[in-house]
């Protein structure tokens, strides 16, 4: 399992279109951002929402979400910063610039999923999970104001490799499993279910007033697995279940070691098509994202 945006996205070389770059050529590139407003949720969950950075004038021009379970890259400012500090100069080459910035310096990078993107005015939705322990970017959610200035590298084409999400054409129903990080991106991919599909969701949750409401066209069974209620683990309950249809397509995503598990029942157990399972490691038990991506980047 791999974090879930590309290891070295391809870019523009600025935060806008370069003279004598096609608009959209690029598949991701970087937006200057700023916070609107926050919304909590739920104890678990705070909804930021971010528009174009006035001090940069970029805005959301040319930002192109593709739906579904959407990710990318958020850079954020350390805690005596007022803005983010990425290599953006650097072109292509912004990367290894970034990685070469001591760690006091540097921005901190952490993978999101776009939970909304709207126009007439241009803002995007992004969903932050809280946890007491939780690591920098949490803390920054946690905190964030009006005019706090972000980067992001976002989609230049909604056709990207961002998108996990993607059914076979012979997908009869849907299976969904998320805990609280990837609850996001579930809630955007029931939006995107075309009425009518049969889905199984199953979401792993800290609390049980975390539930809500989750809008949907799709013929859509959700069951919240509250761990403050002694639910039963995600195991348990999608072994006692039955899956509609012939042709399940199985969407996973959140900590590692319970996508692992559960994958190899669908595909051990189950007999599912290992190409009708999207699996996503969002985080790691006692590993960061740094530690993540460094193990990504180690293996063949």
């Amino acid at each position: 399992m791999t974090p879930r945006t590309p290891r070295t996205p391809r870019t523009t070389a600025t935060p806008g279109t370069p003279p004598g770059t096609a608009p959209g050529t690029a598949p991701f590139r970087f937006f200057a951002l700023q916070v609107l407003r926050t919304r909590r949720l739920g104890p678990s969950l705070v909804r930021v929402t971010f528009g174009g950075d006035t001090m940069r004038g970029d805005g959301l021009t040319g930002f192109a979400a593709g739906g579904r379970d959407q990710s990318l890259s958020l850079f954020l400012p350390l805690p005596e910063q007022s803005a983010p500090v990425v290599p953006v100069e650097e072109g292509d080459g912004w990367w290894a610039a970034w990685r070469a910035l001591p760690e006091d310096v540097r921005a901190v990078m952490r993978s999101y999923t776009v939970r909304e993107q709207r126009h007439d005015p241009d803002e995007l939705d992004i969903d932050f999970a809280l946890h007491t322990d939780g690591g920098p970017a949490c803390r920054w959610a946690g905190a964030a104001a009006p005019g706090d200035r972000v980067l992001v590298l976002g989609p230049a084409v909604a056709e990207n490799t961002g998108v996990r999400f993607r059914p076979p054409a012979d997908t009869d129903s849907v299976l969904i499993w998320a805990d609280e990080t990837s609850l996001p991106a579930a809630a955007a991919i029931l939006e995107w279910l075309p009425a009518g599909t049969k889905a199984r969701v199953w979401l792993d949750v800290p609390y049980a007033a975390d539930r809500m409401e989750l809008p949907t066209a799709a013929d859509a069974t959700v069951h919240w697995l509250a761990r403050d209620e002694d639910a039963p683990s995600a195991l348990e309950a999608v072994r006692a279940a039955e899956l509609p249809g012939t042709a399940p397509y199985a969407w996973l995503a959140g900590e590692a070691g319970k996508v692992r598990e559960l994958r190899r029942h669908l595909v051990r157990e189950r007999q599912l098509d290992r190409a009708h399972v999207t699996f996503v490691g969002y985080w790691r038990r006692g590993l960061s994202e740094e530690q993540l991506r460094e193990e990504a980047a180690k293996a063949p």
